[in-house]
């Protein structure tokens, strides 16, 4: 899961539900589209917190930054019921979210499951979008080992989905014992989120995580610039293999080192870095 590399908002950054034509969506919003508009969408068990650390910066290079809560995720409410988080549903919430921010043209950038959900957004609809970046999200299915662990999560949810604290203390019983351990701050933060994130919408984002097609060939007769960013290592889709998924989509292919699969937390500056020079070699949105 993504670990925020901080929690508080930065002074310039505010939180606030974004009322769309679907419904309403917690958000986190800094800067001016002095050079055009972004919006942010995360992963699987993730939230608009784990792009905090790229808030400051993007608004600084003079874009207005927009990080989303999907729906059923975090502070997004969502139904007890598996229809509304289907890939399509959840990308038609993206150019809701898009149509509600007023802007002309919007980079899109997704990070793992929220790259699928992005793709599957510019899919259906290019037309709104000014860019799309793919954060450590793949062409297809998630790596075998990855699903597997995907599968059993998928399962206890099915099992025991009314029991999220039950499930919450046995994933944490399975961490790495060399791991570092989180501080209380943080600790309180993951359990909460994963508290409030409804049960049904990782049922179903994890089913998709675990089957989704590769779309790249399809992907690459849309008409956008595309970046491909990711850290130096990932367990979800193998660095060679995102390595391959840019070059078929002749695409831009950016690599944080010292990173692993959440780049945006893990080293915010160079990523935000990254992303505003992508962004302002699109010429503006």
């Amino acid at each position: 899961m993504s670990k925020p590399p901080r929690l508080t908002l930065p002074s310039a950054a505010r939180a606030y539900l974004l009322t769309t034509d679907r419904g309403g969506f917690a958000v986190h919003e800094a800067g001016e589209p002095v050079h055009g508009t972004a919006l942010l969408v995360p992963g699987f068990t993730g939230s608009k917190e784990d792009f905090i650390g790229l808030l400051e910066p993007l608004a600084a290079a003079g874009y207005r930054v927009v990080a989303v809560d999907g729906r059923g995720q975090y502070e997004t409410p969502g139904p007890r019921e598996e229809a509304p988080y289907a890939l399509e549903e959840l990308a038609q919430d993206v150019l809701a979210q898009v149509r509600a921010l007023g802007a002309d043209r919007v980079h899109l950038v997704g990070h793992s499951l929220g790259g699928l959900i992005s793709r599957a957004t510019v899919l259906r609809d290019p037309s709104p979008f000014a860019s799309l970046t793919l954060m450590s999200s793949g062409p297809a299915a998630i790596s075998e080992e990855q699903q597997a662990r995907t599968k059993l999560l998928v399962a206890a949810l099915e099992a025991m989905g009314d029991d999220m604290p039950g499930i919450w203390t046995a994933m944490r019983a399975h961490d790495p014992e060399d791991a570092a351990a989180d501080s209380p701050e943080l600790a309180d933060f993951l359990r909460g989120r994963w508290l409030a994130t409804v049960p049904e919408q990782l049922i179903v984002t994890g089913r998709t995580l675990i089957s989704e097609p590769d779309r790249v060939a399809e992907l690459s007769r849309v008409d956008l610039p595309k970046l491909v960013l990711s850290g130096a290592v990932d367990q979800a889709w193998p660095v060679p293999l995102l390595d391959e998924t840019a070059r078929r989509l002749a695409a831009r292919r950016v690599i944080v080192a010292g990173t692993d699969h959440s780049p945006n937390a893990e080293d915010p500056a160079t990523t935000a870095r990254e992303l505003a020079a992508f962004w302002d070699s699109c010429g503006g949105a």
